[in-house]
Parts: structure tokens; sequence; C-alpha cells
């Protein structure tokens, strides 16, 4: 609408003043009695005035709306900046809430295993990858981290090991990447065995567990949590669920599948293990 003004105002105003000078000869006419050209001239101006206030009247209008419509944009404008600030706001705030709620869990779980140190951190992107699977977080040797170190959630959820390490940066590799071998117990009769990554299985975010111990019994719903044999890995720390289990003639398991406790592509934000008491 400033544009349309911008371009044609000059003609608009030359023609309103073109129509105000109508108007006042007429009026001027009008102040004596008129003779018999005047009355002619009249009988043929009256029908212009008549148009020429209809115009005028129309273009007051038109300025009018023009001026209520720059005052609406202008409004409208001052709107989407608040409404934006809101959302902006919104999403601050349930960034709080989430963090804070993974606090009060991180708590909990520190109560359970006081021995525990930790760093948070969060996810700064993942691996493309289709041979591994890991992702980059935001901390690094500068806060003390270390190649080996355990990455859980704020439940106590294994999710990988730092694999790689920088200044202020560090690759986890999670526990679907081949590469993984840990120690486990597996169900409530605690089955020792061995959870592997597995190529095929990792397209899919899944685990094998292997080596199940001869004499031990594994069903579907079992939970596996970390053995901590060794010292790699703190004990206790779970890992996933069994969803199907795969047996030989004997009736032997041969091998399981597990599915990880956690949503891996959910992740934003994890807790490093710096330090923790090693069970012999």
């Amino acid at each position: 609408m400033k544009t349309y003004l911008k371009k044609y105002g000059v003609r608009l105003l030359i023609l309103v003043l073109i129509v105000a000078l109508i108007v006042g000869v007429g009026h001027y006419f009008r102040q004596g009695r008129a003779g018999a050209a005047e009355d002619a001239a009249g009988a043929v101006r009256t029908p212009f005035q008549k148009v020429a206030t209809a115009l005028v009247s129309r273009m007051e209008e038109l300025y009018g709306y023009i001026y209520e419509y720059d005052n609406l944009l202008e409004e409208n404008e001052q709107l989407r900046a608040r409404i934006a600030e809101l959302e902006q706001e919104n999403r601050e705030n349930d960034m709080a809430a989430e963090e804070n709620a993974r606090l009060r869990e991180l708590l909990n779980l520190s109560e359970k295993h006081s021995d525990f140190t930790y760093e948070s951190a969060k996810v700064v992107s993942w691996n493309a990858s289709n041979w591994s699977s890991s992702f980059t977080i935001s901390k690094g040797s500068d806060n003390g981290l270390e190649v080996g170190d355990s990455v859980i959630t704020e439940y106590g959820v294994l999710v990988g090991t730092i694999s790689e390490l920088g200044s202020n940066w560090a690759t986890v590799e999670t526990v679907v990447d081949i590469g993984t071998s840990i120690g486990v117990l597996v169900g409530n009769e605690e089955v020792s065995a061995m959870l592997q990554g597995d190529y095929t299985l990792m397209r899919s975010q899944y685990m094998k567990l292997t080596f199940v111990a001869e004499t031990g019994r594994v069903i579907t719903g079992d939970i596996v949590v970390t053995s901590g044999a060794g010292g790699a890995y703190p004990q206790g720390l779970i890992l996933g669920t069994v969803t199907s289990v795969h047996t030989e003639a004997a009736g032997q398991v041969e091998y399981a599948v597990v599915e990880p406790f956690t949503d891996l592509d959910a992740l934003t934000q994890i807790f490093v293990i710096k330090d923790y008491q090693v069970v012999e």
C-alpha cells in the first residue's frame, strides 16, 4: 500500500486539488443571485459537483483505510515478534524442566552408587557411517574424561563408552556398535554371558547375547546388566531387554537378541562416569 502511494500519490493530490477548486467555484457563485448564464452553468456544474464531492469522500475513505492498514501491519509484526519470544521462552522452560528431571534422576542414581563421579555433557552430533554407531559429546580431556569411560543416562542405562578424545570433545561408541563386547548378567538368575555388537543387528539398533553359561536359562523379557567383571565397566548398569532367544538342537542357548533399554536416537544429554569403585 505504501508503494502504491509513492507511485500514484502525486496524481491523486492533483485530482483532489482540482475537485476542491470546482467545489470552491461553485460555492462562490452561490453567494449572490445568479443570472441566466450562471443558471445554465450551474445546471451543467451541479452533476460534476456531486461527482467531485463523492470522489473527495471516497479519497478520504481510501486514505483512512491506508492509514489503518499500515497500523494493522505494524501491529501484526509486533504480535508475531511477541509470539516468537513466547515460543522461545516456552522452549527454554521445557528444556529447564527436562534438565531438572534428569538431575533428579541422577541424584537418585548417585544415592545408589555413591562411588560414581559424573561429568554431564551434551550430544553434539551423530556419526553418519553405516559401519559404526557413535556420537560426539561436548566435553573432553579438559573435563577429566578418558578413553574407556562409561557413558550413561540419568537412569543408569549404559549407552556407550568413550572411544576417542579431544580437549573439548569426545566420541562415544554406542552399545550397538560392532566393537561392543561387555560381560553381563541376565535375568533374576544372573546368568553370565557376553553382550556383543553385530553388524546386521546394529542397523536395527539391537545387540547380540552370546557365550551364555551352559546351565543358564534365558527368556524373553530378561533384563541385561553389566557384571563388572574385569573392571572395564561399573557393575549393575542396565543395558537392555532380551527380545528373542535362539537355541541349539540340545536346548542350549545359541544366542539372544537384546534391545537397548533407551532410545539411542533420542539422546540429547548424557553423563560420563569418570571414576567408580571397582568390584573384584
